[in-house]
C-alpha cells in the first residue's frame, strides 16, 4: 500500500515521518524495532499504562468487549476523536457500537505487532483518517469516518 501523507503536516508529524523513513531504509532497525521480543513488552507497556489511565479517568468502568478492554465513561478530554485505543485498552464516552469495537480491535492488533513503534509511526501517518493508512487498515466507515 502507498502511503499518502498529509499536504501541511504539523512539525511533530514531520519529525515523525523523517523518523519511520529512516527506519524503513535500514533494515536491521525495523526487523530489531518489530521483532516480538522488542514489540511484546512495548505493546504490554502500553496496555498496563491504557488501563491504568481508563481506570481512573473510568472511575473503574473497565470490561472486554469486542477484542478490546473497554474504558467507558471516560471525560471526552481523555482520548483522542471519539474513542483512542492504548495496547488493548480502549478508552471513550459512549462509542461502542460492534462496527467501533471492532475497528478498536485491529488497533489492538497493530499495537500487538508495532509494539511501542505504533505511537510514532501512527503519529506519521497523519491526522487525516483517511490518509492514515492505520486508520485505512482498521476501516474507515466501522471506526465512524464514513
Amino acid at each position: 500500500m502507498q502511503q499518502v501523507r498529509p499536504a501541511h503536516p504539523t512539525g511533530v508529524v514531520r519529525a515523525m515521518q523523517r523518523w519511520a523513513d529512516a527506519t524503513a531504509r535500514v533494515p536491521a532497525a525495523r526487523a530489531i524495532l518489530l521483532h516480538p521480543v522488542v514489540a511484546r513488552p512495548g505493546y504490554w507497556f502500553a496496555t498496563g499504562g491504557g488501563l491504568l489511565w481508563g481506570a481512573v479517568m473510568s472511575l473503574g468502568r473497565i470490561r472486554p468487549a469486542g477484542g478490546v478492554i473497554v474504558a467507558r465513561r471516560c471525560p471526552r478530554w481523555a482520548f483522542g476523536r471519539g474513542g483512542t485505543t492504548i495496547g488493548a485498552v480502549y478508552l471513550t464516552r459512549s462509542s461502542i457500537s460492534p462496527d467501533i469495537l471492532e475497528h478498536e480491535a485491529v488497533h489492538r492488533a497493530q499495537w500487538k505487532h508495532y509494539g511501542l513503534a505504533f505511537i510514532p509511526l501512527y503519529i506519521a501517518a497523519g491526522p487525516v483518517a483517511r490518509t492514515n493508512r492505520f486508520e485505512v487498515e482498521a476501516g474507515l466507515r466501522k471506526g465512524g469516518y464514513a
